[in-house]
């Protein structure tokens, strides 16, 4: 308590050296004084380093020299690299205020039970041609925001993403409810089939196609409103892939792959307008495309019987040479190839002329041994 403090200051102990005397207490004016300049050294030291880590955070720190005196070190924090924000793909981490614990990796982590196979999920980001983005890192991009038909938004149900896929196929096929109107008015906008005159057309075919016929003339007549596939137009008309593609030239019909899922649509094509085409502009008749089609089965087939011949005359020539390396280590025929074995001198063969034998080949023979070279012309 303040009121039990003694008015006169206590007695000090014995001095341990003689002749040396006790310091006395200090008085609370004193105590008052270093307290107060203590407090105000202190406000002095936090004013200097506060003013030394604004210069330092702005970027305008000087040498010292200029503006630190000789033998005064600069701050820690001047020096520092821990402000130094991270390199990262989002610019919003680089403020750890704002964002301290943002992690953009995070947001395309795998799912829990693939993480041991996946270490990250692209399927989340898009591709922009211009590099993998999330949809945070540009929020503006249009690209990036655009919904995608084949996957449920999230605002509807089952049953309305359901319906609304069906609606969609519909549509397509302007069948249902999308159905063009029939009208009984014998007007010039109104379409009928081309064989039998009636109102209810394939709008599929006739959108596609140009072609307006109904479901029941397609059954009864297939020469002529079946669907060829690419490969049998190619082969059965011999047209190329620059017209099949051409759509104002021969328009198709795209079809799923009935092989795999995973592979190219069927291009599907109108047998009539592929036979008119190859038939009146492609070859000029039918009997021309005959003719087309029978000679280049003809040179399909010399190509064939002449890549034949060339590997078997290499088969005989392999073979000749295996029959007399056989012969030599079987100990049949002395002698190395040109030596006259008779008289013990070496044979130089006297070659006539180049007579073709029953395969086309030239063969010339030596007059005196009798031996056959093949020669081939080039």
């Amino acid at each position: 308590m303040v009121t039990d403090r003694p008015t006169t200051p206590p007695r000090q102990a014995a001095a341990q050296h003689p002749g040396v005397l006790p310091r006395s207490p200090l008085t609370p004016e004193q105590v008052k004084r270093i307290e107060v300049s203590r407090l105000k050294a202190k406000a002095i030291r936090d004013q200097r380093e506060a003013e030394t880590r604004k210069q330092s955070d702005s970027g305008n720190i000087q040498r010292s020299g200029s503006s630190l005196s000789a033998g005064q070190k600069r701050a820690y924090s001047a020096i520092s690299t821990s402000n130094v924000p991270a390199t990262l793909r989002d610019g919003r981490s680089t403020d750890p205020a704002k964002n301290r614990d943002f992690r953009p990796l995070d947001e395309i982590q795998p799912a829990r039970n693939f993480t041991k196979f996946v270490e990250y999920d692209f399927s989340k980001m898009t591709d922009t041609k211009g590099g993998f983005l999330t949809a945070q890192d540009d929020p503006h991009n249009k690209a990036l925001h655009a919904p995608n038909a084949d996957e449920k938004p999230a605002h509807m149900t089952l049953k309305e993403w359901e319906r609304h896929q069906l609606l969609r196929s519909l549509r397509d096929q302007k069948a249902g409810p999308f159905e063009p109107g029939l009208s009984v008015l014998k007007g010039k906008e109104s379409k009928v089939c081309r064989e039998c005159g009636s109102l209810e057309i394939d709008w599929k075919w006739d959108e596609i196609f140009g072609c307006a016929v109904c479901n029941a003339c397609k059954e009864k007549v297939p020469e002529k409103y079946s669907l060829l596939t690419k490969t049998e137009a190619k082969e059965d008309y011999l047209l190329t892939d620059p017209e099949l593609k051409d759509d104002e030239l021969l328009p198709h019909l795209d079809r799923p792959n009935p092989h795999k899922s995973t592979w190219n649509n069927m291009m599907l094509y109108l047998r009539y307008q592929v036979e008119e085409y190859a038939f009146s502009k492609k070859w000029g008749s039918a009997e021309a495309l005959d003719e087309e089609f029978a000679k280049r089965e003809t040179e399909k087939k010399k190509r064939k019987e002449d890549k034949f011949k060339s590997k078997l005359q290499e088969l005989k020539k392999r073979t000749r040479v295996e029959a007399y390396r056989r012969s030599r280590q079987a100990g049949g025929g002395g002698g190395e190839f040109g030596d006259d074995i008779g008289r013990g001198g070496k044979h130089t063969h006297v070659w006539g002329r180049t007579v073709e034998n029953g395969d086309g080949v030239g063969v010339k023979s030596c007059v005196e041994c009798g031996m056959e070279v093949e020669e081939l012309e080039f």
